[in-house]
């Protein structure tokens, strides 16, 4: 699995970005949102149970991101049609502001070693990556356990100081200065 110092993997995958009729799919780059960070987190399949809670959370706390001015991309293995069906029929998922991206050939999440060893599916994988496209933050959880949004804006907070954060640091606490 890429870790942190890593360089984020190149990528060029159909994503379903709307459900807007002739808007709905968008083809995203890593360069489409140069100059920002990155969030991107991994979920194991659409149509499914936890995922789309975590999904949803990221959605919701969409303007919080953009403020850190980081662009979020949501990344599965199902295709942008099987995300727009289940973009149309959950409730929680019909204004998502960010990308699905579809990785129907599983080549970045192999490329970023996230595939489940034995389901062959995305793990609950995040990763913060920094405008120069290292990776700076890595989180994997089991397939059943979801993530913790207020989690990777805290870290993401932390590393935009660029300074040294101290156990549970928070926004507005002081960093460590070297003696």
């Amino acid at each position: 699995m890429l870790t942190v110092g890593s360089r984020f993997p190149s990528f060029r995958l159909p994503a379903t970005v709307s459900l807007e009729s002739g808007r709905q799919f968008a083809a995203i780059d890593d360069t489409t949102y140069a100059g920002k960070w990155l969030v991107v987190f991994s979920w194991p399949l659409d149509f499914t149970f936890v995922c789309p809670t975590e999904i949803a959370e990221f959605g919701r706390r969409q303007a919080e991101f953009a403020d850190r001015d980081a662009q979020v991309l949501g990344l599965s293995c199902d295709s942008e049609f099987v995300h727009l069906a289940w973009r149309e029929h959950h409730p929680d998922l019909r204004a998502l502001p960010f990308p699905m991206l579809a990785d129907k050939k599983r080549e970045l999440c192999q490329a970023l070693g996230i595939l489940h060893p034995q389901e062959g599916i995305p793990l609950r994988a995040t990763f913060l990556v920094d405008p120069q496209r290292t990776i700076r933050f890595v989180s994997v959880h089991d397939l059943d356990v979801g993530r913790n949004v207020d989690e990777v804006l805290r870290t993401l907070d932390a590393l935009q100081t660029g300074e040294l954060c101290p156990c549970n640091w928070k926004p507005g606490e002081k960093t460590l200065e070297v003696a």
